[in-house]
């Protein structure tokens, strides 16, 4: 039915569209609904302007840096870590539209004024930009219809999902832009060339930001070799198109991005000699095969396929074989169990099912019904090639989302595409049979079973009961690193913090980047698998008995701690080593060597640290 639909719409090309089937006015139109929305629902209740995700907070600390004149290539966050700071491996192609909106905003406001206003446009700037490509996509698939229904769904994923809301300046945003961008193109019934250069240029940028992209980019790329193989010289344009401007897009990032003496580095984290290697040539040797081969036959193109596949894993060997594992694979044993197994975002299915088994639905839900869609349909022969695809894409980030939960954004943002096909589908089915309540109910249910935040509201109510109040960070299902209950917040110690002349502070790493905003010191500790040494000195510090504490304080030279008896990680030290130095300190006992400056109501304990002679 979906193919007799785009058929229909696409052989009445040649009649002007109206307003309403344009997708660019359409678009507009719920954009701004949905950012009128978030910013009624934001703006009265907000008490920052930064979210509250430690991510959040340190993007703005590096756009920070980069203002006052820190250089584009230089990533080294110098007040993070031990003695010579972290390096930090966040993309400048974040930090340049936010430093330029936050300079922007300074020829007319306060510097605090313009970091509000830049920091509240800048996630909401990019929902036209996300509702845009799968408007298009299901226009171009299925008609009017189902772009109307694509872009209501869109509507409420952005609405719901946090990474979209006012202050929330980390890269996941963006992310989710290029992945709609790169399924949508690959989604185009036509295999335009345009649309597949753009994907290949998405895909690029994807993997440019954030190398956790790596296996949606992958995914894309087997799907544009797979169409080949298959289609022959008709998907040929298209796939030479898509590694042009893979290879092309690529090579701008990593020139731009990553400086001359470090061409030959390879990291595992970021955009490096190992993942530009693999991009630039997977991009150039298809668009080659593709260019030189022309249609041949199958097997012919198979075997092509295959010495690209053997090629890329030859480089891979010889390159970066570090890099086929996790990058925190040699994460410290104490990091893993004091930090990583406390993040959210980091944590596996299986995690999930022991510790929040009722937040399931939110997280895989839809993913999996998208998958299970696709695969009838595509068994069916509705849009097999169309839905092959979306499987692929959808599959890649749900099987990370098994891995670490943090991918069901993705996977739950692609589900949006068939689903919207399904309901246009079945909105005809009730339509034409009106009498029949059979479809009615069908065609309600799988709207309402497409929305995760029907899934997050299902299992927050069957976990707390209809009685217990549900915050909207229930229903946006913030996966991130959100401060946990007992953290100190800023009010709580960081002014009188930020009026001491600047030292090394050691504070638990859920406050370090707070720290590092709101004052001019150098914190040891902040939750980023760079900075393990820096982690993992402060852990020694409040474990270790208050005479062998000094002498990890000296060799980090700390001037200043900052101690938080609720934060969970520091008392969990606590828990750990009874006569550790936060122990100690917990029950209200001061060494010698710690002078007390001041302590907050419900915040830090500050104390000036006297250096052993």
């Amino acid at each position: 039915m979906t193919d007799a639909i785009g058929a229909v719409h696409r052989e009445s090309g040649n009649v002007a569209p109206t307003h309403s089937a344009r997708p660019v006015l359409v678009t507009a139109l719920y954009a701004l609904v949905t950012i009128a929305m978030l910013l009624a629902m934001s703006i009265p209740s907000a008490t920052d302007y930064v979210g509250d995700d430690n991510d959040d907070i340190m993007r703005l600390v590096q756009v920070r840096d980069l203002l006052v004149g820190q250089g584009w290539f230089d990533l080294m966050q110098y007040r993070l870590g031990l003695e010579g700071g972290t390096p930090m491996h966040w993309s400048r192609l974040v930090d340049l539209p936010i430093a330029a909106l936050i300079r922007a905003g300074s020829l007319f406001l306060t510097q605090s004024g313009a970091e509000a206003v830049a920091l509240t446009v800048w996630p909401l700037l990019l929902i036209p930009f996300l509702l845009y490509p799968l408007g298009l996509a299901a226009h171009r698939l299925a008609g009017p219809v189902a772009m109307h229904v694509a872009l209501g769904l869109g509507c409420l994923f952005a609405f719901t999902c946090i990474r979209f809301h006012p202050g929330a300046i980390d890269h996941h945003n963006l992310q989710l832009v290029l992945a709609a961008w790169v399924a949508a193109m690959l989604a185009d019934p036509d295999r335009r060339p345009s649309s597949y250069a753009a994907a290949g240029s998405a895909c690029a940028f994807s993997i440019a930001i954030g190398a956790e992209m790596v296996p949606f980019v992958a995914a894309a790329c087997l799907c544009v070799a797979l169409q080949w193989i298959w289609n022959g010289d008709a998907a040929g344009r298209a796939a030479r198109s898509f590694g042009i401007a893979l290879a092309v897009a690529i090579s701008i990032a990593f020139f731009l991005t990553v400086p001359p003496n470090a061409y030959g580095a390879v990291t595992c984290d970021s955009l490096s000699l190992g993942f530009y290697a693999l991009s630039a040539m997977g991009g150039a040797l298809l668009a080659c095969v593709t260019g030189l081969w022309g249609g041949g036959n199958m097997r012919g193109r198979l075997g092509l396929a295959a010495l690209i596949a053997a090629t890329l894993a030859a480089t891979v060997l010889v390159i970066a074989p570090q890099c086929l594992g996790s990058p925190l694979s040699g994460l410290d044993p104490m990091l893993v169990t004091l930090w990583l197994d406390a993040v959210t975002e980091a944590q596996s299915f299986r995690a999930i099912l022991s510790n929040a088994p009722y937040s399931l639905g939110g997280y895989y839900a839809v993913g999996f019904l998208a998958m299970a869609v696709c695969l009838f349909r595509a068994l069916r022969g509705e849009a097999r090639e169309v839905h092959l695809v979306l499987l692929l894409l959808i599959g890649a980030t749900w099987a990370v989302a098994l891995v670490q939960v943090r991918g069901f954004f993705f996977a739950n943002m692609l589900a949006i595409l068939p689903l919207s096909l399904l309901i246009v589908d079945l909105r005809l089915g009730s339509q034409a049979d009106p009498e029949n309540p059979n479809a009615a109910f069908a065609y309600v249910m799988v709207v309402l079973l497409s929305v995760p935040a029907v899934w997050a509201l299902a299992g927050a109510l069957l976990d707390e009961g209809a009685e217990t109040p549900i915050g909207m960070e229930t229903v946006a299902q913030d996966s991130g690193s959100r401060p946990q209950s007992g953290e100190c917040s800023a009010e709580g110690g960081l002014p009188l913090l930020a009026e001491l002349d600047p030292g090394v502070v050691a504070a638990p790493s859920n406050s370090g980047a707070e720290i590092l905003r709101f004052t001019g010191h150098r914190v040891l500790a902040a939750p980023y698998h760079r900075n393990q040494a820096g982690m993992l000195t402060e852990l020694h510090i409040g474990l270790a008995p208050p005479e062998e504490a000094r002498a990890f304080l000296d060799g980090a030279g700390v001037t200043l701690l900052a101690f938080c008896g609720s934060d969970p990680q520091t008392r969990s030290l606590i828990q750990m080593k009874p006569d550790g130095l936060y122990a100690v300190l917990s029950r209200g006992k001061v060494p010698s060597y710690l002078h007390p400056v001041g302590t907050s109501e419900g915040g830090f304990s500050i104390f000036r640290v006297e250096a052993s002679r």
